[in-house]
Formats: structure tokens, sequence, C-alpha cells
């Protein structure tokens, strides 16, 4: 009786959306692979490195719409993986950075597949150096954090404890936050961050359509609205803020992510 070995998946992070910012390791593996399982907001770019032969396979998620449901997903790798020597899950960002990375890899792991790990660059870390944000900074304290900001706030089922962040680190990064930003600053600021505490939101980081928006907590969200920013957006709270240099902010790759309304 044969025995059916199957192959590697690799999680793959594609980084923030500057295709110049893919690692080596992440380009050589997308050359070579011969399955793509890819969300929304990879650029056309980095797509085009597979080959013609390679097998696609698009399962993007939008807020309210989850196009592929995350056990179909798990379900897709694990199939894939079982007739392909090397398949690439390429996930915007860093996979195990808010991107169900883990879940994926425990999933695999569970049905014996080899999975590896490529980590790319975090949008997190890489829309704020953009716009000239260090996430850290000596002067402006001695801690960050990042958290998630798409789930609903909710007393009494929240996931994220606002008002005790407020208090609990020099500065925060916020993921998927638009969507429910006048919320989060109002637990914010019933949690003790100021009002002027310097604030941040920068659109679609690394690539064409990157804008940002430099304020103060209390009228961030209303500039956010007046501006139209809309998602995916970064958003960063703190003294960190206030030591932008924008001198030293790289220039945004000349390419645009798709739109997504995910946040």
């Amino acid at each position: 009786m044969n025995t059916i070995i199957a192959g590697t998946v690799y999680l793959v992070g594609a980084g923030p959306g500057d295709p110049e910012l893919l690692t080596i390791k992440a380009h050589r593996l997308l050359l070579q692979c011969d399955a793509i399982v890819y969300d929304a907001l990879i650029p056309q770019q980095l797509l085009d490195l597979t080959s013609l032969q390679c097998e696609r396979h698009f399962v993007g998620k939008r807020r309210g719409f989850h196009s592929v449901p995350q056990s179909n997903i798990n379900t897709i790798l694990l199939e894939l993986a079982y007739r392909h020597r090397c398949v690439v899950r390429l996930k915007g960002g860093d996979p195990f950075v808010f991107g169900r990375g883990g879940e994926e890899a425990a999933y695999l792991n569970q049905h014996g597949i080899k999975v590896q790990i490529v980590p790319g660059i975090t949008s997190g870390i890489a829309a704020p150096a953009y716009v000239g944000i260090p996430i850290t900074h000596r002067c402006a304290g001695s801690s960050v954090t990042f958290v998630t900001g798409h789930e609903e706030i909710n007393e009494l089922h929240s996931g994220v404890n606002w008002r005790a962040l407020a208090v609990g680190t020099d500065s925060l990064v916020i993921y998927m936050g638009l969507h429910n930003l006048r919320c989060i600053i109002e637990e914010l600021m019933a949690g003790g961050l100021d009002f002027s505490t310097p604030a941040a939101a920068i659109q679609q980081g690394t690539v064409g359509k990157q804008r940002h928006l430099i304020t103060v907590l209390g009228k961030l969200a209303d500039l956010t609205e007046i501006e139209k920013l809309i998602a995916p957006s970064i958003i960063v709270i703190g003294n960190i803020v206030a030591q932008r240099v924008a001198a030293c902010a790289p220039m945004p790759a000349n390419v645009e992510m798709p739109i997504t309304h995910n946040q």
C-alpha cells in the first residue's frame, strides 16, 4: 500500500504592501511554489512572481462578509498539501501578528502536515516608519502595545480593556481600529488618557494611496471622518508620535493596495 507523502505549507508574511519589503526567503518561495493561498491586500506584483503553473486560491476577507470561512481555508491548505510539494499561504504583514497564522499552523500540525513560518514586516511597524514615526523612543516611554481594534466595543463582552490600556502602556499601535475609532478613543479618555495626547492615523501605509493625519487624541476621530480615511489604517497613540522625523520617512511604493472595507 502506497503512503501519500504530503508537502510543506509555508506561512509567509507578504509585508505591509510595498513589494520591496518582501524578504528574500519569501521571494524564493513565491518563485518556486506549486500552489498559493492568498489574502486580500496582497500586491499584484507579488502574485506575478509565481509561475504560470502555480495553482492560485484567493481567500481574502472583508468586514461583514467573509468570502471564505476560516475552517474552509484550513481545509484548502490541507488538501493542497496532499497534492503539492510546496504550498505558500501568503498573508499580509506577518502571519503571526493578527493574521490567524497560529490557528492555521496548529490545524495543519494536528493533521501531520509540515509547516514553516516565514515572518514578514508588520504594518504596525512599517506604516509609522513610512511617515517618520518611531514606535519606540527612549524619550517617549519604555513600552509599546500592539492591539487589534476590530471587535465591537461592548462593556459586557469586550475583548480589549481599553481603559486599562490607557494607563498600562506608554504607546499604542492599533490595527483594524478605524471602524471603532470613536468608541476606542472614548474608552481611552475615560481610562485616563488626555485629550491632547499625540495621535496619528496612517491609511494604506507604504503604498501609493498612503495618507496620514498627525493630531491629538481628542480630535483624531473627527479628522479621520473629515478626511475620509479608509481601511487599512494603523492608529498610533502616545508620545512616540511627537518624536516624528518626517525628513527620514521613505517614499511609499508606486503601487496601490486593493480597496478593502475589512475595518
